[in-house]
């Protein structure tokens, strides 16, 4: 299949609202953004949207990610980042806060979200500040298993070295077997997972593998 990897665009923010949403389910019908944020999903991406705009970028800002594009339509994507304690930290609850309060998020529905989300905390990877973590990947349905997320994983992975990283981690929820696939084609090695009840009875999976690779 012909395509095109680019780095995304301010003009890709709808898609890459939709590949957080639909990586963060995996292979359930429900994930993290679900979870955060309940309602229709045309109310869920205009919100997983702001919190991609805000400056400055955390984790899952857009200027992370890289596009495939197929018959210039966006077909997969995926982000990478280090120096995570920030940008999946402070940066990234700093952009949630913003985008909800903006809005017309409550102070009582904002801890009641942060209280939706602690099952999936508990089983959140460790994230080293000296690894380039590959997060968010997601192909639309009709161009799963053609080849783009490998090649995705190999530009993202390559960048990564070009920064200097010699680094790499991926997480992975457990039972996704397509996905550990694909990062094992790749070079990643599981070392470690989390598990917990109150995850398994969110989500319906015992909690998510860590993936290593370093080279």
């Amino acid at each position: 299949m012909a395509h095109t990897i680019r780095r995304a665009e301010a003009r890709d923010l709808p898609f890459i609202a939709w590949v957080q949403q639909e990586a963060s389910r995996s292979h359930l019908p429900f994930g993290f953004w679900d979870l955060a944020i309940p309602g229709s999903d045309e109310y869920r991406l205009d919100l997983v949207a702001r919190i991609a705009s805000r400056e400055p970028g955390s984790f899952a800002h857009w200027s992370r990610f890289l596009v495939a594009e197929v018959d210039g339509e966006p077909a997969a994507a995926l982000s990478a980042y280090d120096d995570a304690k920030a940008v999946s930290g402070e940066r990234f609850y700093g952009a949630v806060l913003a985008a909800m309060t903006a809005a017309g998020w409550n102070e009582a529905r904002l801890g009641a979200m942060q209280q939706r989300v602690a099952p999936f905390l508990a089983c959140a990877p460790e994230q080293p500040d000296d690894t380039w973590i590959v997060e968010w990947v997601a192909a639309r349905p009709a161009h799963r298993g053609k080849g783009l997320t490998k090649a995705l994983l190999r530009a993202i992975l390559d960048e990564g070295r070009t920064r200097g990283h010699t680094r790499f981690q991926v997480g992975v929820l457990i039972g996704n077997s397509p996905a550990q696939r694909a990062y094992e084609g790749v070079g990643f090695a599981v070392v470690d997972e989390k598990r917990d009840p109150a995850f398994e009875a969110t989500f319906g999976t015992p909690g998510i593998r860590r993936l290593r690779q370093a080279r």
